[in-house]
């Protein structure tokens, strides 16, 4: 079955390995065929992007998504799991999940579940951060 996709001006999506970038005008595209990666620039994280522990596991999915041998990646994402697990054993229902997908191939429901850890972990930072406001250095001075 092909799936459809609109483009806004300027935006990118991976398919298979190349990266396309739309022209400056609304494209839509068909694209037909079978297990091959496709992510939306919405979808994507770079390095630069990747700057908590949820975000570095989705982008090891994510490269596991993208790549030819996904098992290139399985080193990097069991550490970054087995810390995020360590420091945060509530997380381990979100991780157990991830884990299947990868185990059983579909790497595509893997960064679906992914995005529950980033959810996860930003509703544990906003908890933190309710319970412990800053403290306001000009009242200190």
């Amino acid at each position: 079955m092909a799936l459809k996709v609109e483009l806004r001006p300027h935006e990118r999506i991976i398919v298979g390995n190349c990266v396309i970038t739309n022209t400056d005008q609304r494209a839509r595209l068909l694209i037909d065929g079978e297990n091959v990666p496709i992510l939306r620039e919405r979808d994507i994280l770079t390095p630069e992007t990747a700057d908590t522990p949820a975000k570095l596991v989705y982008l090891a999915v994510q490269l596991m998504y993208i790549s030819p041998d996904p098992q290139t990646q399985h080193g990097t994402y069991f550490n970054l799991v087995r810390d995020i697990v360590t420091a945060v054993p509530s997380s381990w229902p979100i991780i157990e999940g991830i884990n299947n997908y990868i185990m059983s191939g579909d790497l595509y429901r893997a960064l679906k579940e992914a995005r529950k850890l980033i959810a996860y972990e930003d509703k544990l930072r906003d908890q933190y951060e309710a319970s412990h406001p800053k403290s306001d250095v000009s009242s200190a001075a």
